[in-house]
């Protein structure tokens, strides 16, 4: 598929757009310079920010320059779109910060290699921040009749919904103000970004016509939700965050091999580069051996791939096979088991310094039985109901099947030194993290102690 448009089209990256056949003359008849915009709104991009760079980054393959735009001048203000209230303001070191990390994690898409379509990475607050009230209201207000300001979706959301600060109403001015620059500076002509963004993108377009008499372009991805019509990860309790310090690479992989089998297609089209045929292909496999799940495996590779790199994709995907008894547990480096028992029911125990290989030689085993530690951990709600499960055959330590209702865990048994993984049947699984036992007199608490140990859940 040649033509860029209707590649997108197939893949469902175009909510709205100015024009779309002066928009596909333009991409066709010569190279074309695209921009999207990313606040630093926090520490971290997520998997709706990926939608967009994946956008550039397919503009760019197709010979079109795409410049990234890290917004430090408007993550000072706060984009009202999709906020029913407003935004807390952050303090300006801190949105520094988030500058920067984001900086790194734009420029992991895009390819800056010298050539007519190297990418650019830029900050609104290069020319904002010398721009005084006054110059912005003459130069900038003045071109935006305040009636059409109020007929903004958003806008008109958050007055009904009881109100919204000047600040975030001249959001939309700022946005613009960063087209016309963009398109003063390097002739960019399209700027792109989430359909919710819709009413600035077309303030940016509609600056540049009454300040230079020139059309330029815009064009908005949907927002991509899943089958009940959220957003993903909203009613999981957090964001699907790119970077691993907030989301560990194996928590990433296992998000996207979860999906449902309707789900999948689409997210293989939106965050994938597999060509039309071999994504139609997985359609198949989905429709013909959905227990295979290879559209599933494909998909969490893929992306994971894109946002982590391969080793850590292959650390991810071993240890998520390890973990259900389909590899070898100690073969999984401690960062990403770690991260793997962070994801399922687990608890944090002390022991003696000395005992089981912790703070000293391994005397004595000082670990409690399985059976508590099951229903510690979450996999069984109680302890007889562990017994229960262990004298029919279904209890795991460590994939190794436990064949004593009193069994307790030996030192060796501890995989680098302090974690068990245990396992109910095939699926149930939980984690252990063995700790010396505080010092006398400290005061520090049972959640305290899990979160030091990067796992939460019960004490025993």
């Amino acid at each position: 598929m040649t033509d860029i448009i209707d590649d997108l089209i197939w893949r469902g990256l175009i909510a709205v757009s100015t024009d779309l056949d002066d928009l596909r003359n333009a991409l066709d008849a010569s190279q074309v310079t695209l921009y999207a915009g990313f606040d630093p709104t926090a520490a971290s991009l997520h998997i709706g920010h990926l939608v967009q760079l994946l956008t550039m980054r397919r503009l760019q393959l197709a010979g079109h320059r795409p410049i990234g735009l890290v917004g430090g001048a408007t993550g000072l203000i706060g984009d009202p779109s999709g906020k029913a209230a407003e935004r807390v303001l952050n303090e300006p070191d801190v949105v520094a910060g988030w500058v920067e990390r984001i900086r790194g994690q734009v420029g992991r898409f895009l390819d800056f290699d010298p050539g007519p379509a190297s990418a650019l990475l830029v900050s609104n607050l290069d020319w904002t921040q010398g721009l005084s009230a006054l110059a912005f209201l003459r130069d900038i207000g003045k071109h935006f009749p305040v009636n059409q300001m109020l007929s903004r979706e958003t806008v008109r959301a958050r007055l009904e919904a009881g109100g919204i600060s000047y600040t975030e109403f001249s959001y939309q001015i700022l946005q613009a103000n960063d087209f016309l620059e963009l398109y003063r500076r390097h002739d960019c002509t399209l700027q792109i970004g989430g359909s919710d963004q819709w009413g600035n993108l077309v303030s940016g377009v509609d600056l540049i016509r009454r300040v230079t008499g020139n059309t330029v372009h815009a064009l908005a991805t949907p927002l991509i939700t899943k089958p009940d019509g959220t957003k993903y990860g909203k009613s999981e309790g957090g964001a699907i965050w790119l970077s691993p310090e907030l989301m560990s690479p194996y928590a990433f992989h296992q998000f996207l091999l979860n999906r449902a089998d309707a789900e999948v297609p689409g997210l293989l089209r939106v965050f994938t580069f597999r060509s039309r045929q071999e994504i139609e292909d997985l359609e198949r496999e989905i429709a013909e051996r959905p227990a295979a799940r290879i559209a599933q495996r494909v998909l969490a590779d893929d992306v994971t791939t894109l946002v982590h790199g391969a080793e850590e994709t292959a650390g991810a995907a071993a240890a998520g096979r390890a973990l259900f008894g389909h590899g070898e547990l100690r073969d999984i480096d401690e960062r990403t088991l770690a991260a793997a028992l962070a994801e399922v029911p687990n608890t944090t125990i002390e022991v003696a310094a000395g005992s089981a290989g912790v703070g000293g030689p391994t005397e004595a085993a000082g670990l409690p039985p399985v059976a508590d530690l099951m229903a510690a951990c979450g996999i069984v709600p109680s302890k007889s109901e562990a017994r229960r499960v262990i004298e029919a055959g279904g209890a795991y330590v460590n994939n190794v099947k436990v064949l004593h209702v009193d069994a307790a865990p030996q030192p060796g048994d501890l995989l680098l030194g302090r974690y068990l993984v245990l396992r109910r049947g095939k699926r149930n699984v939980g984690g252990v993290a063995v700790g010396p036992a505080a010092a006398r007199g400290r005061t520090q608490t049972a959640a305290g102690r899990a979160a030091a140990d990067g796992l939460g859940g019960r004490p025993i």
